[in-house]
């Protein structure tokens, strides 16, 4: 039996390849795996429908001398860096090596395809949101009166958050803002999960600020896919504070330009979207103030007009509000003066006959004290000792008491007896 070493074998495939196949093809593929080192070596895939199970798999590399051209235009075109999980059309050559194996020449790859492609996945996010009924949410907030608290999501390295706080902090108006970074990362892999806790940390302290600003400059634009992403819109667009975003690129919209409250080009022309709003509304105010102070004098001018009015019917007024009280104090005069009369006739009568009645009382009482004097009088008078010692009675006393029985006497006593004419002095025996 004849047999073949490997290399014979492997010689024969790569001559059966190159006499049997065409010189290019393009290809459509997901690149899995990205490395540059001089050369570019890119890992490309094809998933199923599903998008898990991978279907068919081949090794590729751009050399150099194609690599930055084609990186170059590509960016270009596409705004984006050519990474790892994006759909590519690419002009390949199929060759085959003895010692390495089957690898893919990659001479071309089609910008617009891949445009195609991130537009594609981007609407599919945009529709997700609308299905969810949160695209437009953020939209619907209304912006407050003042715009004074921001919160900005940057780059603390980024220039264009430089030039966004020199346009505020120097607007010609004098406006004052209040900014407060919160850092996080604008490129790349790391932008969905680092603007997500950027989001979370503002949302920690709500009343603090006004509205977010999410901005992105300084330098050419190379990397936005990070912001084209399912998670990173569902935040945006349900934030409960207006979002602005600022990200430094013109041509295509990303997914957070679409669900946010405000879509700018660039983070100087945020600043100035806030400053015009802030003067704006600080023309409004001085519009009030002047409307305030053009009433108030109109005011003031109407009213010193009517006291005018008033000042010259006052000595008219006063004179006839004088005559009607005195009208009327002449006739509670009288009123009183007849009152007084009444009553004072009143009273005379009521002490007239409190009188007639008293003197009547008091006759009759001095009538009956009479009667009672005399009665006590002729009483007396038949008591009187000396009417007694005339009809032939006498009186013994004895220190000077009448005695009245005798068995109260000793002998040896003094006594003393009156009669109707002297006294007689004796002792008892």
């Amino acid at each position: 039996m004849k047999s073949l070493s490997l290399y014979e074998l492997n010689n024969l495939v790569r001559s059966t390849l190159e006499n049997t196949m065409c010189t290019f093809y393009w290809v459509r593929a997901e690149i899995s795996s990205l490395q540059f080192n001089r050369h570019c070596y890119l890992e490309l895939v094809q998933k199923d429908e599903r998008g898990q199970g991978i279907m068919a798999k081949a090794r590729a590399q751009i050399w150099a001398n194609k690599w930055y051209a084609i990186k170059g235009h590509f960016e270009r075109v596409t705004g984006q860096v050519l990474s790892a999980g994006m759909e590519v059309l690419i002009q390949v050559e199929v060759t085959f090596h003895e010692l390495y194996g089957y690898s893919l020449n990659i001479s071309d790859i089609d910008p617009t395809f891949t445009l195609g492609d991130i537009a594609r996945k981007r609407m599919e996010i945009i529709q997700s949101l609308k299905n969810e009924g949160v695209y437009d949410m953020n939209k619907e907030l209304p912006l407050p009166r003042l715009l004074q608290r921001i919160a900005v999501i940057s780059s603390a390295t980024a220039a264009g958050y430089g030039d966004f706080c020199d346009q505020l902090n120097n607007n010609k108006f004098g406006l004052a803002f209040h900014t407060q970074l919160f850092p996080a990362i604008m490129q790349g892999n790391g932008v969905e999960e680092s603007v997500i806790a950027a989001l979370n940390r503002i949302a920690e302290d709500l009343d603090d600020w006004d509205i977010v600003v999410i901005i992105r400059g300084g330098g050419s634009v190379t990397d936005l896919s990070g912001f084209d992403t399912l998670a990173l819109g569902e935040n945006v667009a349900q934030f409960p504070l207006p979002v602005i975003t600022g990200i430094g690129h013109e041509r295509d919209d990303t997914v957070i330009d679409m669900v946010s409250h405000t879509r700018v080009k660039t983070p100087t022309a945020a600043a100035e979207f806030l400053i015009h709003h802030q003067a704006e509304e600080l023309g409004k105010v001085e519009d009030l103030a002047l409307r305030m102070f053009n009433s108030t004098i109109s005011i003031i001018q109407d009213e010193k007009h009517r006291l005018s009015i008033l000042s010259n019917k006052l000595p008219t007024l006063f004179e006839m509000i004088k005559q009607r009280e005195n009208a009327r104090l002449d006739r509670n005069f009288i009123t009183l003066q007849s009152l007084i009369i009444q009553k004072t006739a009143n009273e005379k009568s009521l002490i007239e006959n409190k009188l007639q009645r008293l003197v009547s009382a008091t006759e009759a009482l001095l009538t009956s004290q009479q009667h009672k004097l005399e009665m006590l009088q002729t009483k007396m008078d038949g008591a009187d000792p000396q009417r007694i010692l005339n009809l032939g009675f006498s009186i013994t006393r004895i220190d000077g008491k009448a005695v009245q029985d005798a068995s109260t006497l000793h002998a040896g006593q003094a006594i003393e007896t009156t009669l109707k004419s002297g006294t007689i002095k004796s002792t008892i025996q």
